[in-house]
């Protein structure tokens, strides 16, 4: 199975007073930037916890 893409590279595609949108430069998935950044987050406590394995 193809490993997901962890979106390396995005760009902003739509902007309102209180929310902003980003697109996947690499696999074209749109997302709210607030959970964009909530997957980094968790993608660096995953890779910690694989670290201490």
């Amino acid at each position: 199975m193809a490993e997901a893409c962890k979106h390396p590279a995005v760009r902003v595609v739509s902007r309102t007073e209180d929310s902003e949108f980003v697109e996947c430069v690499q696999c074209g998935e749109v997302f709210d930037s607030e959970e964009f950044e909530d997957m980094r987050i968790e993608e660096s406590l995953r890779d910690g916890e694989e670290d201490k394995e």
